[in-house]
């Protein structure tokens, strides 16, 4: 049961071996018994795709019936022993879960040694139920989808900023429109740049389209291109602050309202919830509103 739901939520034999790290072929022959035992024929197959019959969508949703079953079956006695145990798989941003996340969760696993940690860095936004991960820390706005549910972590304030030097050299910049005559460092993501969220003249916040020769995917690597001088930079203040202490980065517009990036815990909207994930995202919270944002 457990395989055939993996194959349906993976797309296909292939991507659904590599999960549970069996071949194409092996995942194949183990549907094959499947059909043969039920007596129906679950996929459609083409020679490059399988989907799902009528009778496939059917048992398909009595499987998702009988694994939440199963699991609430399990929360049920992990509540009533109140020991957290099992495996618990976080995706994480890469630097903000490095710095601020990671050692919270690495404390909760040293005070539970019965609990099974996996954390994996990445910037892109997992699909949380297709690659298996409990919960998801997340930074900037949240979809609309109905399969997550989320609570908010922390605000994290952006400042625009650039070295002593560079102001120095290429002046500050005054209105949004001047930003055009200077060097910018943007966040890079598929094919584009992010945009920044910075005030005009009268305090109001506007999304500015950036764009640059300098293109980085890594925003430690895009604070070290500011403090050497090679352009304005708008990040988290967290990640800049012992830099703006020591001098080699300056805050621009220090003034002005600032924009700030929200971050999030976020897991699928199942039923039931494991006592090891509702802890894990209580400790969360109660852990991130102590670090200074400001």
């Amino acid at each position: 049961m457990q395989l055939f739901v993996e194959v349906v939520d993976a797309g296909g034999f292939a991507k659904a071996g590599e999960r549970v790290s069996l071949t194409r072929s092996a995942v194949g022959k183990a549907i094959a018994r499947l059909e043969e035992r039920l007596g129906v024929q679950l996929f459609q197959r083409t020679t490059r795709t399988q989907c799902l019959t009528e009778d496939g969508q059917q048992y398909y949703e009595r499987c998702l019936r009988a694994i939440d079953e199963l699991r609430a079956g399990e929360t049920m006695l992990e509540n009533g022993r109140r020991e957290v145990v099992g495996k618990l798989r976080v995706t994480l941003p890469v630097l903000f879960g490095r710095y601020r996340v990671a050692p919270i969760l690495r404390a909760y696993a040293r005070q539970h040694p019965n609990l099974e940690l996996e954390l994996n860095f990445s910037d892109r936004q997992v699909d949380l139920i297709a690659e298996g991960f409990d919960l998801a820390v997340r930074n900037g706005r949240l979809g609309n989808g109905s399969t997550l549910r989320a609570r908010q972590l922390v605000s994290q304030r952006k400042v625009l900023c650039a070295s002593q030097a560079y102001l120095e050299r290429r002046g500050e910049p005054h209105t949004l429109a001047d930003l055009t005559d200077h060097d910018l460092l943007p966040y890079w993501r598929n094919d584009h740049g992010l945009a920044w969220k910075l005030p005009d003249t009268k305090g109001a916040l506007v999304d500015v389209l950036v764009t640059s020769r300098l293109r980085f995917d890594d925003l430690e690597v895009i604070a070290d291109a500011a403090a050497e001088g090679m352009g304005l930079a708008w990040l988290p203040y967290w990640l800049i602050r012992d830099r703006m202490q020591q001098g080699s980065l300056v805050e621009i517009w220090g003034d002005r309202p600032k924009a700030a990036m929200e971050c999030y815990v976020v897991w699928p909207a199942a039923q039931y919830q494991p006592l090891r994930s509702r802890l894990a995202i209580d400790v969360l919270v109660c852990e991130l509103e102590k670090y200074p944002q400001d």
